[in-house]
């Protein structure tokens, strides 16, 4: 029996790279690619360069024997930074790496170019190819691509010049992919991409993500859960809304891409959302679904921000009654218009990220509090630990059964820091 081709994946950053990953182990092993450490990187702070830099030397001190390859964003907005590391072998491009063939462009097979880069410009790139795959590796939810790219250029963010302009996958294409891993056991699905909320625009009749949403649960009824990851509310079109209203399959939970509660800070960061859009959409939301639970992202010390600026945005997570926080210092990417603005100083973003997370530990204990003695179905992801409906973490008493991959109903009977208690229903 031959032996199984060694590829290692190391994968930074977002749920889509989550997804991307596993297209590219797939794709280098159909290459012949073997011995190797494949690195998908993020861009979205210096902080995740760095650790994709530092991993990269970790990686090849610990396997001098192993080619490795980088990707992703950062690979695609600084090739040439990876390509200079004595470590790296190749760089790809965010379009090359879903290719078997980028991963012959190596001496090994046959190749006499010494050029390391092979980074195409991601700009000129049309479509989004439906890349199926059959499942994610150790995990009990599946991810499903429906976009990548992005066509606002948010002051701060970096990311467009990594995946481009926005391309959606075909809505048919969508619903046979949720069809075959369900088919392979996956009963909670998430939708994922660069900005999921300007699906469609691209596509033949515009169809916007609530007709997608919409279009999966109906032809697909044996799926039991779908999720959503960041939306950009001020997209939210009113089909999206019917279904958060009407389809109790659709998880009760949403991350919002929000970064500020402040109003002169959204129009620096050149956001298309006002404070006041996102507490109405809050509160609308509730109103269709009470047991919505929201999360957001919150950038801390952006250019220019006063404490006034600040107390804002602390206060908008109260106002919106936020819970699962995601909370970035801000971190001036090369590029970016945000840069080039008057910076705040280090020690000053870093006390106000903490300010900010300790307001959302505060918010999550409250959830937590407000959901013991309350009944859920826990999606068990391994034994012992599993997610409600609204993706809060539980920790389940050792008499519960459940394996990995299993909805059981469950009673909340109290929490921890982080977490809830739970023991079967």
């Amino acid at each position: 029996m031959s032996k199984a081709p060694e590829i290692e994946m190391m994968t930074f950053g977002c749920r889509l790279n989550t997804v991307e990953s596993q297209v590219m182990k797939r794709q280098a092993i159909s290459a012949g690619l073997d011995n190797a450490i494949i690195v998908n990187t993020c861009a979205v702070t210096n902080e995740a360069v760095r650790q994709a830099r530092q991993a990269i030397r970790k990686a090849k001190r610990e396997n001098p024997e192993k080619t490795i390859i980088v990707s992703g964003c950062a690979a695609q907005t600084d090739p040439e930074m990876f390509a200079a590391m004595d470590e790296v072998a190749l760089v790809l491009g965010n379009e090359e790496k879903l290719s078997a063939a980028s991963y012959r462009m190596l001496p090994q097979f046959g190749v006499n170019d010494t050029t390391k880069i092979r980074v195409n410009d991601i700009m000129s790139v049309r479509e989004t190819a439906a890349h199926l795959i059959e499942g994610l590796e150790g995990r009990t939810r599946a991810f499903v691509q429906v976009q990548t790219g992005c066509d606002h250029r948010c002051t701060f963010c970096i990311i467009p010049f990594g995946r481009g302009n926005s391309r959606s996958v075909p809505m048919g294409v969508v619903v046979d992919q949720v069809r075959r891993l369900v088919e392979n056991g996956y009963r909670e699905v998430v939708i994922t991409g660069v900005d999921i909320t300007s699906y469609g625009a691209d596509l033949p009749g515009a169809p916007k993500l609530g007709a997608l949403i919409q279009s999966v649960l109906k032809h697909v009824p044996e799926l039991e859960r779908l999720r959503l990851s960041s939306i950009d509310s001020i997209e939210v079109d009113p089909q999206l809304m019917d279904a958060i209203a009407n389809e109790e399959r659709l998880m009760p939970h949403l991350h919002l891409s929000l970064q500020s509660g402040d109003n002169m800070i959204l129009k620096r960061m050149k956001r298309r959302h006002s404070r006041e859009d996102t507490i109405a959409f809050c509160q609308e939301v509730r109103a269709l679904r009470p047991d919505m639970v929201f999360g957001a992202d919150i950038i801390a010390g952006f250019p220019t921000e006063t404490d006034a600026m600040f107390e804002n945005s602390l206060r908008i997570i109260d106002e919106c009654d936020l819970t699962h926080l995601h909370i970035f210092p801000f971190s001036p990417r090369p590029g970016t218009p945000a840069q080039r603005m008057p910076q705040l100083e280090r020690p000053l973003i870093k006390s106000r990220a903490a300010l900010l997370r300790a307001k959302g530990e505060l918010a999550l204990q409250a959830h937590l509090s407000s959901q013991v003695g309350t009944s859920h179905a826990v999606l068990i992801e391994k034994p012992g630990l599993g997610r409600t409906e609204q993706f809060t973490q539980v920790e389940l008493s050792a008499d519960s059964a459940g394996q990995s991959g299993d909805i059981i109903p469950a009673i909340i009977t109290g929490h921890s820091q982080r977490h809830l208690f739970a023991e079967a229903a």
